[in-house]
């Protein structure tokens, strides 16, 4: 299992996704019509072999709006983990209790949304393509919209709670994945679980990004008049750590 997609949450989506492919050098790849059945709007970037989206609502009564208000503001929304196989990983988790709230089999991808309430500090979607390395999600063309010249991947995911302990320990049973302390090592990826320090109650806090330039990217953060601190920067209501890569 991978992490191979995360996915944001915004009241303004032109704003943040112009923000995002400034700050990192990505571009969008895809705006996928579907996401019209949950009255959503979003946009889909390649940043190397993994994707970041922004999602945003365009009808009222939306889980996404819903969350918005509840976390106060832009955010971390759902992670994305590419299995390589769904049904077994579906009968494992209903042993463990774990609801799945929405699924959907296009042929060439299957997918299946689990309890937020069930699993702890987010939203997330197990999912099996055709093939390892497509991405349906991204659209017929994501390939060609990869960038490699600043940002090469995401290479870490911060879940936060009150109870990092207890949250990292359900994250493993649901995974079937060995922790290491407070970190829970993927094929690909990582997930990594704190306590809340910013006030906004559990969720999905940050992503570590590998960037090839990470001065340049801090720059065109702070030209943006986005926060900085070292080179975290906080994007999209989000915490945004740079590691260097050569």
């Amino acid at each position: 299992m991978r992490l191979r997609q995360v996915a944001l949450v915004a009241l303004e989506l032109d704003r943040s996704v112009e923000d995002l492919c400034a700050v990192l050098g990505v571009d969008v790849a895809y705006n996928d019509p579907n996401m019209a059945i949950f009255g959503l709007v979003n946009a889909v970037m390649p940043v190397g072999n993994t994707f970041l989206e922004v999602v945003s609502p365009a009808a009222g009564g939306t889980t996404a709006g819903r969350y918005l208000e509840r976390r106060g503001g832009d955010g971390g929304y759902m992670l994305i983990l590419q299995t390589r196989d769904l049904g077994h990983e579906r009968e494992r988790i209903e042993k463990l209790g774990v609801r799945v709230v929405w699924e959907i089999d296009v042929g060439r991808a299957q997918v299946i949304h689990l309890h937020p309430r069930d699993v702890g500090s987010s939203l997330v979607s197990f999912d099996q393509m055709s093939e390892w390395n497509d991405w349906e999600w991204a659209g017929p063309d994501w390939r060609s919209k990869v960038c490699l010249d600043s940002t090469t991947g995401i290479v870490a995911a911060e879940l936060q709670s009150e109870d990092p302990e207890r949250c990292a320990a359900r994250w493993s049973e649901v995974l079937n994945t060995p922790r290491r302390g407070l970190e829970i090592p993927l094929e690909e990826g990582t997930l990594r679980f704190v306590e809340v320090a910013d006030g906004r109650g559990e969720g999905l806090g940050g992503i570590d990004v590998a960037v090839t330039k990470a001065p340049a990217v801090v720059k065109r953060a702070r030209d943006r008049g986005l926060p900085v601190d070292g080179n975290c920067i906080t994007l999209c209501g989000i915490r945004l750590r740079l590691v260097s890569v050569h």
